[in-house]
């Protein structure tokens, strides 16, 4: 059975709404989470600063439907999903809600930039919260809205894209492309190279697998010749397509072209977009805050790229548009060159797509703050941006062994808590009794010396008898580090425990949302870990449609 053909039976099984019942139920539990991000993202989300630096959100359901109808009305003359078409490339229910809402609808976006093997487990969440959105936002106005997903496959950030992990029995791996490292050229034009490594660490992750047809997928895109960018894009559309998202290539032609006027005329009035960006710099450093970007002087916020020779190889390498060269690259740049940076992007896709709201992450909700004099500056909409929704999918198993032990999420963020903590845990009684007692007698014996010596005329200052102690102290705590070190080699299966533990729950001391691949669970447990994300996703779209504490 294809993966289309598992989808399509787990779905039709499960009434509009619900959640499929399946052996993930229990084995995984998906556990909302804060949006979280720095303190200047938080501020953000919370709304304690930089009000001004958004365009309103609508926060009731006719607020939504009158923003819809302006969002619908300023694309009334674009016939937007014909020039985009190619780069969409949709097939089933995501071309279907394309269609709708290309006719009499909008769209809800979200985006990422290529991963290795799908990158963490937030390119699904970012993809599967912005559908249950667009669901409430489409089940509350009656407007068809298709949820869309900007697979920035035009970024060039090799470095984050190379890389994924994986939770493992023996702790945390990590899967890296052999390279070389390419720098300022896009993702879209670097070849994936030798995969067997990376495959292995993937593999190891996987277990037995109840679900091939995942791996199948995964293999199907990931093949050396594919680039990095059309790797991520077609194992996005083969998982995202089949529940109603649409997944956009940013580095399409289609896109590209659609895009050359709008970039245009960016560089046309870059000076301006340069101007207003500083004083919302300032803004922000006033208000006691760093910018998500910086502002680079000089540089305008448009890529130009070009091909150039590096020692005998022809390559495409973009480069931002200096400031001085704006006009004559607005002028002279071929068709299908010009490219949008992170802060235009947004304004960009709204110019582009009928855009009623981005769902961000927290770096993005922060940097949306730059975005809204950018959009000012250029005499276009402001797009509205969302928090997305944020969980943990986290198998039951290893929470059941983390309760075990008793550790704590919080003891897992130290590189060494959980297993300090389980050491002592696992002392025999008499010596962990046998510590706490020397520890009680040193104590005490140090009191009784300080009182003998104390006095005018005391033989030795008091510091002296507290330097004692702490020379004292400190031997013991050397001694009971090596009592610990004993045990840990003693119970070496505990501590793969603990590693393996560590790597679910707090991987590199995060949330595993931000860290850790999700094909190993797709995988093991089904499609229907997508559908179980999707609901869990729900609560959040209705409190951003309907406010917070909305009953079901």
């Amino acid at each position: 059975m294809t993966f289309r053909d598992e989808l399509s039976v787990t779905l039709s099984k499960v009434e509009p709404g619900a959640s499929p019942s399946s052996a993930a139920d229990d084995a995984l539990q998906i556990r909302r989470v804060p949006l979280g991000g720095s303190a200047f993202s938080q501020a953000l989300q919370q709304g304690r600063v930089g009000g001004s630096w958004y365009a309103p959100r609508p926060v009731m359901p006719a607020a939504w439907a009158a923003h819809i109808a302006a969002v619908r009305e300023s694309m009334q003359q674009t016939d937007w999903l014909t020039a985009l078409a190619p780069a969409f490339a949709t097939t089933g229910a995501a071309a279907e809600r394309l269609a709708q809402a290309a006719a009499r609808g909008v769209v809800v976006t979200t985006g990422q930039q290529p991963g290795l093997f799908g990158g963490p487990t937030y390119t699904w969440t970012k993809a599967l919260g912005a559908l249950a959105f667009a669901n409430e936002l489409e089940r509350q106005t009656g407007v068809p809205v298709a949820p869309v997903f900007w697979a920035a496959s035009d970024d060039a950030d090799w470095a984050e894209a190379a890389v994924t992990h994986v939770a493992t029995a023996r702790g945390l791996l990590t899967a890296s492309l052999a390279g070389p490292a390419t720098e300022g050229v896009a993702l879209s034009d670097v070849p994936l190279g030798p995969l067997a490594a990376a495959r292995t660490v993937l593999a190891a992750a996987c277990g037995s697998t109840a679900h091939p047809s995942v791996l199948e997928l995964v293999d199907a895109a990931y093949v050396p010749h594919a680039t990095i960018g059309a790797a991520y894009v077609q194992l996005l559309r083969a998982l995202l397509e089949p529940l109603g998202i649409a997944v956009l290539d940013a580095s399409h032609p289609a896109l590209r072209m659609a895009a050359d006027g709008f970039l245009r005329r960016a560089l046309k009035h870059a000076p301006a977009v340069h101007e207003a960006l500083r004083a919302r710099v300032q803004e922000v450093e006033q208000a006691g805050f760093s910018p998500q970007v910086d502002v680079v002087d000089g540089l305008s916020l448009v890529f130009r790229t070009q091909t150039v020779d590096r020692q005998g190889e022809v390559q495409r390498e973009r480069e931002r548009v200096p400031l001085g060269d704006a006009s004559a690259a607005a002028r002279e740049a071929e068709r299908g060159t010009l490219g949008a940076n992170v802060l235009l992007r947004p304004v960009l896709e709204r110019s582009l797509l009928p855009t009623v709201s981005y769902c961000a992450g927290p770096g993005e909700f922060a940097y949306f703050a730059q975005v809204e004099p950018v959009a000012r500056a250029l005499g276009v909409a402001v797009p509205v941006v969302t928090p997305r929704f944020a969980c943990e999918v986290l198998e039951s198993e290893m929470l059941a062994r983390q309760q075990r032990l008793g550790i704590a999420d919080a003891d897992l963020r130290d590189p060494h808590a959980a297993e300090r903590l389980v050491a002592r845990s696992q002392l025999d009684e008499t010596v962990a009794d046998s510590m706490e007692r020397l520890r009680v007698a040193l104590e005490t014996q140090v009191g009784a010396m300080r009182d003998v010596v104390a006095g005018d005329d005391a033989p030795v200052a008091d510091e002296v008898v507290q330097g004692l102690a702490r020379d004292l102290s400190h031997r013991i705590d050397r001694f009971e580090r090596r009592v610990l070190s004993g045990v840990k080699r003693l119970e070496h299966e505990t501590m793969r425990d603990v590693a393996a533990i560590r790597a679910a729950v707090r991987p590199n001391g995060q949330s595993p949302e931000r860290v850790l691949n999700l094909v190993p669970l797709l995988a093991r447990y089904g499609v229907s870990v997508l559908e179980r994300i999707r609901e869990a996703a729900v609560p959040h779209a209705r409190e951003l449609v309907s406010g917070p504490h909305v009953p079901a």
